[in-house]
C-alpha cells in the first residue's frame, strides 16, 4: 500500500461522490425544468449519470484505486461534473407555473 495507491483511492472515492450527488439531484428535479432550460431531458440525463455512477463505483472504487486511471472513469467523472457546473444551476432556476405570481424573491 503506497502513497500513489491511496491518492488514487481518494481521487476514485471523491469522483465517485460527485457522480451520486448529480444523479441524485437529478432525480430530485422535475422532468419540465430541464425543457423549460433548454437542456436534455431528465430520462437521458438520469441514464448518462446512472451509468456514470455504476463505473465509478465499480472501475473506481472497487478496483482499488488504480482503476480510476482509465478513460471510463475519467468519462463518467467529466459527464457528472458537466452535470453540476451547466445543467444543475439552469435546472434549479426553474420555478414552475402554480397560477401565482413569482418575483425575483418568491412569490408576490
Amino acid at each position: 500500500m503506497t502513497p500513489l495507491y491511496w491518492f488514487l483511492e481518494i481521487l476514485a472515492v471523491a469522483a465517485f461522490v460527485c457522480e451520486v450527488w448529480a444523479f441524485v439531484d437529478a432525480l430530485r428535479r422535475p422532468s419540465k425544468a430541464f425543457l423549460a432550460a433548454g437542456k436534455q431531458n431528465k430520462p437521458l440525463w438520469l441514464i448518462i449519470l446512472g451509468v456514470a455512477s455504476v463505473i465509478g463505483l465499480y472501475l473506481g472504487v472497487l478496483s482499488g484505486g488504480f482503476g480510476a486511471v482509465g478513460i471510463l472513469p475519467i468519462a463518467a467523472f467529466v459527464a457528472s461534473a458537466i452535470y453540476l457546473t451547466d445543467v444543475r444551476p439552469k435546472v434549479r432556476e426553474y420555478r414552475g407555473s402554480n397560477g401565482s405570481s413569482q418575483g425575483p424573491y418568491g412569490p408576490w
